[in-house]
């Protein structure tokens, strides 16, 4: 790093021009701190930017895992645990400034929501959305991976979570790693399952959402649902 101008260092060029000034190897190479032995941090965190595929650049990192940080020379253990505690860091910042301004009334936008988080998965993970009085995020966590099935997932620890954070509505969410998000008669069940103890709880579930890949399809916009009301 001594050996580059000073302007194009990139603590030097942070200090004087602002972190918004820092390309995204520049940026990476501040967190890093130290390259590998005959390569800089720079040159290192431009490696790391161009793994991931299709993915590459710093969206890369967040689908890389640990050992897959730790196959790139130069990269060990903390290092690695630092990068994807960074870009999960900056994920949950831009959902959250997201969530501000969105609908969790409208299935579309809840789905675009989460789209990109669970279109990829290889199985199947259940997200439990909860809202306050304002139809507002206040919590969202992952109450199953690897098969939703209404004969293993309880409604009780649904609604433990709900009122443990004083949730006024839910939204559930789960991906078919098939990418055709048509409801199964699993799906069907569990619905009715949790709509229905949401009633006499007086924790509406809004919603029922299945994402496929970049399609997604709103339970409560199903005969299924509706019929139920009706009973």
């Amino acid at each position: 790093m001594k050996s580059m101008p000073i302007e194009e260092r990139p603590y030097e060029k942070c200090l004087e021009r602002g972190a918004e000034a820092l390309s995204d190897a520049e940026l990476l190479s501040v967190i890093l701190r130290t390259g590998s032995r005959g390569e800089s941090a720079l040159e290192l965190s431009r490696r790391v930017l161009a793994l991931g595929g299709e993915k590459s650049g710093l969206l890369g990192i967040y689908h890389l895992s640990v050992s897959d940080l730790m196959k790139v020379r130069g990269l060990g253990k903390v290092k690695a645990i630092q990068l994807k505690c960074i870009a999960e860091l900056s994920r949950r910042i831009s959902r959250r400034r997201f969530s501000e301004g969105i609908s969790f009334q409208d299935p579309v936008k809840v789905a675009e929501y989460y789209m990109e988080e669970m279109r990829h998965l290889e199985q199947e993970n259940l997200i439990l959305v909860m809202l306050n009085s304002k139809g507002k995020l206040i919590k969202d966590i992952v109450l199953s991976r690897g098969t939703v099935r209404a004969s293993i997932i309880s409604p009780r620890e649904i609604f433990i979570e709900a009122v443990r954070n004083q949730a006024v509505s839910i939204i559930l969410l789960h991906n078919h790693p098939s990418g055709i998000p048509d409801p199964s008669e699993e799906d069907i069940r569990l619905t009715e399952r949790v709509r229905k103890a949401g009633a006499l709880l007086g924790i509406e579930l809004l919603d029922h959402i299945i994402i496929g890949d970049c399609q997604a399809i709103s339970m409560r916009e199903q005969d299924t649902w509706q019929r139920a009301e009706q009973t």
